[in-house]
């Protein structure tokens, strides 16, 4: 009807329900994202495409403060001696292998010569059990002002590249963008009576650098 009296087409209705099954679904989403226990586990083939969706994975997941708990390396070819034509892709498997083992507990998962067919299958392949760990990374911020006259800021990142970071402050909030992510996230109490005085990315950590304030800061700082 309303169509008919402006004149111009309306969205049908399926297009107003799809839309709220998509917010309910987006909802429920973040609620997980937002459970303090939820624990985020990997699944990847060890070579170099599943090697850069593992970085890019992980600090999309430490953008929101969540714990990756195990890696599990799927697919995995057996080591053999001889010059087969699975010495090249074993040898490149075993590399990507060792460097996920200097970030992660990666559990590697046998190449069944096939895909799973069944819980016979699923079975075989001896996946952890899920674990009882906290699944949130604490952000915390150290007081060096008795030194530099700043506080730091310190926001794990690990994968994280310096032409991928940028930083900009909105009131009391600030927005990160790492990589293809973005999230605004909520500055601490304290760090609010603070302007930003640099950023530095080291060993994997955005370390934000605030001075206080001195309309806003207590004198007796």
């Amino acid at each position: 009807m309303l169509g008919r009296l402006a004149g111009v087409p309306l969205p049908a209705d399926w297009l107003y329900e799809t839309a709220a099954r998509l917010d309910v679904q987006l909802a429920a989403v973040e609620a997980v994202l937002a459970d303090r226990d939820t624990v985020v586990r990997l699944v990847a083939e060890p070579g170099p495409a599943g090697a850069e969706a593992v970085r890019t994975a992980t600090l999309g997941l430490a953008l929101r403060g969540l714990r990756t708990d195990t890696l599990l390396a799927n697919r995995v070819l057996p080591e053999r001696d001889g010059d087969s034509w699975l010495a090249a892709p074993v040898a490149q498997q075993r590399k990507i292998l060792e460097e996920w083992r200097e970030s992660y507990d990666v559990h590697p998962v046998a190449h069944l010569g096939r895909d799973p067919r069944g819980a016979d299958d699923l079975a075989a392949l001896a996946v952890p059990g899920v674990p009882t760990v906290s699944g949130t990374v604490d952000w915390p911020v150290t007081d060096h002002l008795a030194d530099d006259g700043v506080l730091v800021w310190h926001i794990p990142l690990p994968g994280a590249r310096r032409d991928e970071l940028d930083l900009i402050r909105r009131g009391d909030d600030i927005l990160v963008t790492a990589g293809p992510y973005r999230r605004t996230v909520p500055l601490p109490s304290a760090l609010r009576r603070c302007t930003v005085d640099g950023a530095a990315l080291r060993e994997g950590e955005l370390r934000i650098r605030f001075r206080p304030d001195p309309a806003l800061w207590p004198r007796t700082r």
